[in-house]
């Protein structure tokens, strides 16, 4: 069985903050924990380590390829001991774009080995883009339990691409 490497997702959201504000959460390691894992190590350079404990799950791990501020961020992707996604194996591409108060953030994650990691890391992103944009607009996204992350309803959230 071939197994088709280009394998991605695309989604996009709207966020009542600027992009200077969005593009922090995805940089700063305090606020990144405000809506994703347990803990960062983030070095928002080209280089730069990007870990994310998640919660009650594994680490994600991977760097930074290019940081834009505010515009874009691209990094790798991968689970630590995971010979499916293993560290820095995908790429996720983050962008910010302004629209009048608020901003589109689209995310897209390329690489993914298999439908079925597609598929669970779109019901993921879906899941956390839907926590930063409370976050980034003022909110608090409250605790993430483990148990309910990817099968909250995340409607608001438009998946771009097939």
């Amino acid at each position: 069985m071939t197994v088709d490497p280009m394998f991605g997702l695309e989604l996009e959201s709207r966020v009542r903050a600027r992009p200077d504000t969005i593009f922090a959460f995805f940089t700063d390691p305090t606020l990144y924990r405000r809506w994703q894992g347990d803990d960062a190590e983030l070095d928002p350079r080209p280089g730069g380590l990007y870990r994310v404990h998640m919660p009650g799950r594994a680490v994600v791990e991977g760097v930074y390829l290019v940081v834009e501020p505010p515009r874009r961020i691209v990094f790798t992707w991968g689970w630590v001991g995971n010979a499916g996604v293993p560290p820095g194996s995908t790429t996720v591409e983050v962008t910010f774009t302004p629209d009048g108060e608020e901003t589109i953030v689209r995310l897209a994650h390329r690489g993914l080995p298999t439908q079925s990691s597609r598929d669970e890391h779109a019901a993921g992103w879906r899941h956390y883009l839907g926590r930063v944009v409370i976050a980034a607009s003022g909110g608090d996204p409250g605790q993430d339990p483990s148990d309910d992350g990817p099968d909250a309803d995340r409607s608001d959230i438009a998946e771009v691409l097939p």
